[in-house]
């Protein structure tokens, strides 16, 4: 096998032949022979001269340089197998460009045959269209000189070839290369000769063919002033009475469409002559046509009727002027025909009343009755049917006009008084119609949307009185204010706390569930209170709370301070039971809980379940959100800071479980919301899923206008440190070790070296006693430790309180050790930490009893309030926007009454200071439901893993 030449530094140069095929890509060096060598592909093939144009001062001149001669199908792989080498010369990469534009002609079927120079069959790339042209302009104004530096064969002056021409020529030759069998052709047995257009080898054409194909493609070219054939579709006449009805009309015989024939002027475009006015056209009307308007006609005709065999009716015609067109002509014409006979340059108008009407097909519902009273106002249990609705520009059908529609045979039928085309799914949609059957969650979420997607088409959706009136008041949920607090409610709720109030109040009251997803801080606790209260004297039932075990004492704390007046009770530990269980009163229980007490909580008849940290349930298949599933509910309710953590999939588990249904089944989903969005970013696709979800997801941010004024201003910032000699050395060693096992590796044995090297790395950034297991010494040897004791310096001294949060315990206890060697008081948090002991370390933090509190990012990052910290430090990152908020958010809510600095510590030059720049774009998506986490990095290649964890500047 030939060795591939290396292009880099080449210079190209298409060199033509006849037949096309032959032609060849020649490759040399710009030095001339000096660097001769660098055209050797590893032998001797293939390595001769080219004559080229070299520039000689203010002249050129003509001269014979080394080159690689590369035959069309070796070329076509070199130029468009691989991406181009970075130092490729501006005339490969033209080359380059100029072969994928020949390929997609090819695709395209922009071929015809033709006969070469020397009588050869070959085939042509053509007809250009106007696009076509447009790109062969760009391509030409944009090629260097060296690209088409061949000499013209005895131009005195000595003149270049055109760098079009020299394009085209490459188009042909790459068409007469594909269109052949590129197998290996043996010789054929008698009677079985390959034609001349089938052959490899040059095969000469009869001569009688030969000048036939050569008028023939003289006559197409468009540019040639003459006339182009133009076939008019022509409806037939329809002459009904007013009150005709589609029946009458469908017994009526079909009159048939025709096909007439136009000559259009090539020099005057606006000039169309029918064909049977051509005769008696005057003088000045044929001199615009063209001397040769006839044989323009005839041959026209010819290579219509080729790729149009219905067109070859009107060469039967003594006096060809129009064709009748059957259905079936019809139906091709529409599929097939039209797009056959502009490729070989015959224009096909359609007149403006054919596709004035615009018919087309939406799903329109109808709600089922609710059977007895008291029922909630919409239930998602429901089944709906749907009926496929025709309609002609936004107005529905008659039943009788869909009856006739559904018999219909031809593609154009005549109702309300006009034609109208009909595509052929349409009416295969409408024969087989019949009513089908959807989910009233999913009926109210196209409703919401305007649309359904069925077998994967989205369509019109008209839901029926119920569900239309109730999309719009869950568009206006909320809006109503006046919803007054419950008078037993035990506090004075923000403005912004009264609209949730109402938004859930009347969510709940109309059957239906939702996401309260307020920043943490802004009080999501205190508005579940009052809709409990105010839904009390509804006698609906108890409300069960499911929340993580570190906030039942949080819960019982804020009811007894907020609603004093209502029953609580804590489903938990040993001697936990539900006897006795009063109407108004509030279950407070754990998601482990949960998992083993399912079927006894599903027992109980709840007016509202809570779950309180939604994302604890984010896994749709985890056994959490599993169990939570079981337990039936008048309504539900979720409460989170973060709906959307790492996937829009936790989204999805979220209101499945609060308005099951809403967003379909979770495969489906993933396939048309999930990947558009997260993989693609579709506008349109995230437009549709906020129009669904936005009456069901309520998010307020503390930096929303108006929301809580009285918070004092935040500042963020990064200190960048650098790492120590040992850091540095580390570092590079799990580098260099990790990387060779991942380039060895693929699939989940990738991801999960891949998700290693980020944990080792992120180790070694921290402190290289955490990576080494070590328990000391800790001073001199880490950048980040060095430059928090700076900050603690400054912390302290100003009598200060810092949170430090780090995702990892082992470097938390790290810390620990060197505060108490420092003699600094602390506190640490982690998730072995009970919960009445977790309990007392919040109120000693907050009676001022240590300034430091350590806290793991897990066990601390959400349901605590430690407004007595003023500074908070991500000791290492997250790299989820949405987690550091909510750490941060523990020192940064209602009741701090001090400025909030946040300090995020990232090591220079590393893949920290590297991903730092993408966090940015990363908060933003957090903010448009769209997560981030760290698997995005494993699917990186191993090139770009590289250069995220290489070692050095920041680009």
């Amino acid at each position: 096998m030939t060795q591939q030449p290396d292009p880099a530094g080449l210079e190209a140069v298409f060199v033509p032949a006849d037949p096309p095929r032959a032609g060849v890509l020649a490759l040399w060096a710009p030095g001339g022979t000096d660097r001769g060598d660098r055209v050797d592909g590893g032998d001797d093939q293939g390595k001769h001269g080219v004559e080229v144009v070299l520039p000689a001062g203010s002249r050129v001149r003509r001269a014979r340089v080394p080159a690689r001669l590369v035959p069309l199908p070796e070329a076509l792989t070199l130029l468009c197998g691989r991406q181009a080498p970075p130092d490729a010369t501006a005339s490969y990469r033209a080359w380059a460009s100029a072969a994928l534009a020949g390929l997609g002609l090819v695709a395209r079927g922009r071929l015809r045959p033709a006969a070469s120079p020397q009588g050869y069959g070959a085939w042509r790339a053509g007809p250009l269209d106007p696009d076509d042209r447009a790109w062969l302009a760009k391509l030409v104004a944009a090629m260097p000189p060296t690209a088409h530096a061949l000499p013209v064969p005895g131009s005195r002056p000595l003149r270049m070839s055109g760098a079009s021409a020299l394009v085209q020529a490459f188009w042909d030759a790459i068409a007469d290369t594909l269109a052949r069998d590129s197998g290996d052709q043996e010789e054929p047995s008698a009677g079985a000769a390959l034609t001349p257009f089938e052959a490899l080898a040059p095969t000469p054409l009869a001569e009688q063919v030969a000048a036939w194909l050569a008028a023939d493609e003289a006559a197409a070219e468009t540019d040639r002033p003459g006339a182009k054939l133009v076939l008019r579709i022509q409806p037939p006449e329809v002459e009904a009475p007013d009150n005709e009805t589609p029946d009458e009309e469908a017994t009526a015989p079909a009159p048939p469409f025709r096909g007439v024939l136009q000559l259009r002027s090539a020099v005057d475009p606006s000039l169309l002559v029918d064909v049977a006015d051509l005769w008696a056209a005057p003088a000045a009307v044929l001199a615009r046509l063209g001397a040769q308007a006839e044989t323009d006609l005839l041959l026209a005709l010819r290579r219509g009727a080729r790729a149009w065999p219905p067109l070859g009716a009107a060469l039967t015609a003594a006096t060809p002027a129009a064709i009748d067109l059957a259905d079936a002509d019809l139906e091709d014409l529409l599929a097939r025909g039209a797009e056959a006979l502009d490729l070989v340059g015959t224009e096909v108008l359609w007149p403006k009343e054919l596709g004035g009407g615009a018919l087309s097909l939406k799903a329109k519902a109808t709600t089922p009755r609710v059977a007895g009273a008291g029922e909630p106002a919409f239930s998602l249990r429901q089944m709906l049917e749907f009926r496929w609705q025709p309609t002609l520009d936004g107005a529905e059908l008659t039943e009788e006009e869909i009856a006739a529609l559904a018999e219909a045979k031809r593609p154009f039928l005549w109702l309300r008084g006009r034609w109208v085309r009909v595509d052929r799914q349409l009416l295969d949609r409408l024969r087989r119609r019949g009513p089908r059957t959807l989910g009233a969650a999913e009926a109210l979420a196209a409703a919401l949307a305007g649309e359904l997607t069925v077998d994967d088409e989205r369509i019109k959706f008209v839901p029926d009185e119920r569900i239309g009136r109730l999309a719009e008041l869950l568009t206006d949920v909320g809006a109503d204010t006046d919803v007054a607090a419950p008078p037993d409610l035990a506090a004075t709720l923000r403005p912004y706390q009264q609209r949730g109030l109402a938004w859930l109040a009347q969510l709940t009251g109309l059957g239906l569930g939702g996401c309260l997803a307020d920043d943490m801080g802004l009080g999501k606790t205190v508005q579940l209170i009052a809709v409990h209260l105010h839904r009390r004297p509804l006698d609906l039932g108890p409300t069960l709370v499911v929340c993580p075990t570190t906030l039942l004492g949080t819960w019982q704390r804020e009811l007894r301070r907020f609603a004093p007046t209502t029953p609580v009770r804590r489903y938990h530990g040993g001697t936990r039971h539900l006897s006795d269980l009063a109407p108004d009163e509030v279950v407070l229980t754990t998601y482990g809980v949960v998992r083993r007490d399912h079927a006894e909580l599903a027992g109980a008849r709840w007016g509202l379940v809570v779950a309180d940290e939604a994302q604890h349930a984010k896994n749709p298949l985890a056994r959490t959100a599993r169990a939570l599933r079981t337990i039936p509910a008048a309504a539900r309710i979720a409460l989170t800071g973060t709906p959307v953590e790492n996937h829009l999939s936790e989204l999805w588990s979220i209101l499945d479980w609060t308005t099951p249904g809403l967003l379909g089944p979770l495969e489906r989903f993933r396939q048309r919301v999930a990947v558009p969005i997260e993989r693609y970013r579709d506008p349109a696709a995230t437009e549709r899923l906020a129009r669904v979800t936005a009456p069901f997801l309520l998010r307020r941010r503390k930096s929303d206008p108006g929301i809580a004024p009285e918070l004092p201003p935040k500042t963020e910032s990064d200190v960048v440190v650098g790492l120590t000699t040992e850091q540095a050395t580390l570092y590079k060693a799990v580098v260099t070790e990790v990387m060779a096992e991942i380039q060895e590796s693929e699939g989940v044995a990738r991801r999960g070296l891949v998700l290693a090297l980020l944990t080792a790395l992120k180790q070694v950034c921290n402190h290289p006693a955490q990576y080494l297991h070590e328990s000391g010494p800790l001073p001199g040897r880490s950048g980040k430790l060095a430059a928090l004791d700076d900050l603690l310096d400054v912390i302290l001294a100003e009598g200060e309180s810092v949170l430090i949060f780090s995702q990892y315990v082992e470097m938390c206890r790290l810390l620990q050790d060197h505060l108490d060697s420092r003699g600094v008081r602390n506190l640490f948090l982690h998730g072995g930490i009970t919960a009445r002991k977790r309990e007392g370390m919040v109120a000693d933090f907050q009676a001022g009893a240590a300034p430091v509190f350590l806290l793991s990012l897990r066990a601390g990052g959400v349901g605590l309030t430690l407004t007595r910290a003023t500074h908070v430090v991500h000791f290492d990152r997250w790299w989820n926007p949405a987690v550091e908020n909510q750490a941060t958010d523990r020192a940064y809510r209602i009741g701090q009454d001090h400025p909030v600095q946040v300090h995020r510590l990232v090591t220079e030059g590393t893949l920290e200071d590297r991903i730092a720049a993408v966090i940015e774009a990363k908060r933003e998506l957090a903010d448009s439901v769209i997560g981030s986490g760290e698997s995005w990095i494993a699917d990186l290649s191993d090139n770009e893993l590289a250069d995220l964890v290489a070692l050095g500047s920041t680009p």
